[in-house]
């Protein structure tokens, strides 16, 4: 099958080569849009990213040029008009799950870096200033960490918060009985607002999730609780969590996500300037660490995703050639 990888990264050829014996994969650099999506004339399938327009006139497009598979190199859907699919009657595949590990440490390692001001002290270290005067840090042994989903990142994160010792708080629409099994504790989410020193967001975004921390949920949460978001950019209003960083009213933020991340994550913009002047406060506020979406990105993870959706593609072409085949002998 040809497949048009779009926002495809240099990293991800070494994976997907590997598995893609029966397939002809084109790598397009360039993120799928209505101004891009003709890129993908002559192919049979596409393959997309987080950071893609799955759209309506996008989708309705791709099948006007034959095409009728998506494939996500992704768990979330956040991005997909799933009902243009289904109107279009065009197919989508996607990544049931893949180390939740890969998420869930970068979520520990996000938070530890701020906690314990990493950054700012191998900074120090290599311009050969060490002293230590300014990094105070806090110890998580003990701590109340509040998970917001617990599905299996969520689950993951939680079982490395309880080897440090940490008292765990949940909040789910759809508890898991595995977890109150451990003594993990599900509470409302104003109460797991108030009571947690460390807030993580683990949930998929939906209309009821976007914008769930904002000026208001700010208000309930400790003055001193540091923030880690490595699900979805949109869960957090960024400017009110900016802006409660600026107040005193929130003690850290950490995240590997953003809003708006599409038009600059997973490129190089170094020589170049950056118009988001959100970001830019973002990246360099002194009480923030940002990572640029790569929770994903670990040996374990990439080999998954690889043979996982490569597969997916191989079962949809064989159903094809048996369904062909079929009315064939009819």
């Amino acid at each position: 099958m040809n497949i048009a990888f779009f926002s495809a990264l240099p990293f991800e050829r070494t994976w997907f080569d590997q598995y893609c014996a029966h397939h002809q994969i084109t790598y397009i650099p360039e993120m799928l849009t209505l101004e891009t999506v003709h890129m993908a004339e002559g192919h049979r399938a596409v393959c997309v990213f987080v950071n893609d327009d799955l759209s309506r006139p996008v989708l309705k497009t791709l099948k006007e040029l034959g095409i009728s598979l998506v494939g996500m190199r992704c768990v979330g859907l956040d991005n997909v008009d799933q009902l243009a699919i289904s109107d279009l009657g065009m197919n989508l595949i996607n990544v049931p799950g893949y180390s939740p590990y890969s998420v869930a440490e970068h979520t520990v390692a996000l938070l530890m870096g701020l906690i314990r001001h990493l950054p700012e002290a191998n900074q120090r270290v290599q311009s050969g200033n060490f002293a230590i005067d300014g990094l105070i840090g806090m110890d998580l042994h003990g701590k109340t960490v509040g998970i917001v989903g617990t599905g299996h990142i969520g689950r993951a994160f939680t079982r490395i918060m309880q080897g440090f010792g940490c008292k765990l708080l949940a909040y789910d629409i759809n508890p898991d009985r595995r977890l109150l099994e451990t003594g993990v504790t599900y509470v409302s989410l104003g109460e797991l607002l108030h009571q947690s020193d460390v807030i993580a967001l683990h949930c998929p975004l939906t209309p009821l999730t976007e914008d769930l921390i904002n000026d208001h949920t700010l208000s309930l949460i400790k003055p001193t609780a540091i923030l880690v978001n490595t699900g979805r950019g949109r869960l957090v209003d960024t400017v009110a969590v900016l802006d409660a960083l600026d107040a005193g009213q929130l003690g850290g933020y950490a995240a590997d996500v953003y809003e708006k991340e599409r038009l600059y994550f997973h490129y190089d913009f170094s020589d170049r300037p950056i118009a988001d002047d959100v970001l830019n406060r973002l990246r360099k506020h002194p009480k923030v660490l940002l990572t640029a979406h790569q929770g994903f990105l670990t040996e374990d993870a990439q080999r998954q995703i690889a043979r996982s959706l490569l597969n997916q593609f191989s079962f949809y072409e064989n159903q094809q050639m048996s369904l062909v085949t079929k009315a064939s002998m009819c």
